[in-house]
């Protein structure tokens, strides 16, 4: 059965879905099958790996929660060979108010999920910048949480919020999820700040840190934009280098 990893923060811009999008594509180039799901309704992963969501709005995320499709009917192929994706649209925005009567509606994509996730070995969910129901239905489907963390002060200010989701998901409807570590991501080792939160995330977390960490590269900046993870659009740069030792980390971590 594959493994279900949330990659989760609600402060924006700290590299979530780059992080989502280029390990999944690493995870998948190290031979491992591997799903992305895209559960933001900004839809970046989508764009980032080369699908319009205005290509198809009949076959996205949205449509699996409303219960209109199959999940496998909303299953695309990227250009990696092992890594599929499903796809994200702006009307997943409206899932959430029709979803506030459902059944369960916490465990959604769980219950989607249960019929495929043995054709995965690892199954990536970016979660939106919120801690709304479609963030609580991937915490609820996840095994574990990936959490972005951009070394600055007002980055780790914000972690107090989604570590009491996490833990009020795991008092509830899934006492199973764990976290699977934090990641430092747009590190400058000049910068003396970044060296400094860089320390103190370690020092309060210790183990539960990454020792990788992704140092800040423009051409990961421009990758997203060429709708192509780093190790399609320039295989030898730090982000492709950085990106396949998470992956490799987390395989190690997963063994």
């Amino acid at each position: 059965m594959g493994k279900v990893i949330a990659v989760a923060n609600q402060k924006g811009g700290v590299g979530k879905t780059t992080t989502a999008i280029n390990l999944a594509a690493s995870l998948a180039v190290l031979e491992k099958r591997v799903l992305i799901i895209d559960a933001d309704p900004q839809a970046n992963t989508t764009s980032g790996l080369n699908f319009s969501p205005d290509n198809d709005q009949k076959r996205t995320l949205y449509e699996v929660f409303i219960g209109k499709i199959d999940i496998r009917d909303a299953l695309i192929q990227t250009e990696i060979q092992k890594l599929q994706m499903i796809p994200s649209h702006i009307n997943l925005v409206g899932a959430e108010i029709e979803m506030l009567d459902a059944e369960d509606r916490e465990s959604i994509l769980k219950k989607a999920l249960a019929g495929i996730r043995d054709d995965y070995d690892f199954i990536i969910i970016d979660c939106s910048p919120s801690l709304g129901l479609i963030t609580v239905n991937s915490l609820t489907a996840a095994d574990s949480v990936i959490i972005p963390v951009q070394p600055e002060f007002f980055a780790l200010e914000g972690l107090g919020k989604l570590l009491q989701t996490i833990r009020l998901v795991q008092n509830g409807v899934n006492p199973s999820l764990t976290i699977e570590g934090f990641l430092i991501t747009m590190f400058d080792g000049r910068t003396k700040i970044h060296t400094q939160v860089a320390g103190e995330l370690r020092e309060h977390f210790k183990d539960m840190v990454f020792d990788t960490i992704i140092q800040r590269n423009i051409r990961l900046c421009e990758a997203p934009s060429h709708g192509k993870p780093i190790i399609l659009y320039d295989v030898m740069s730090n982000g492709t280098s950085n990106y396949l030792n998470l992956a490799k980390e987390v395989l190690e971590k997963n063994q």
